[in-house]
């Protein structure tokens, strides 16, 4: 494969990022909106004690 080589997929990608400039920076608020947030310690530590061991077969109930 030549070093040059770039699919279809990726050339509409460049398409696409050269037609919308903004795109780039909106992916970037759109990750910190929802994946890059603080995790307090302390949270963290109540939300493991307070975890309930779960069943080995969820989905059977015992009658």
């Amino acid at each position: 494969m030549a070093k040059n080589y770039q699919s279809e997929i990726t050339q509409f990608i460049n398409q696409y990022k050269a037609q919308h400039p903004g795109t780039e920076a909106r992916q970037r608020e759109g990750r910190a909106r929802l994946w890059d947030k603080q995790i307090d310690a302390q949270d963290q530590d109540g939300f493991r004690a307070a975890r309930v061991p779960q069943e080995p077969y969820v989905y059977y109930q015992n009658f």
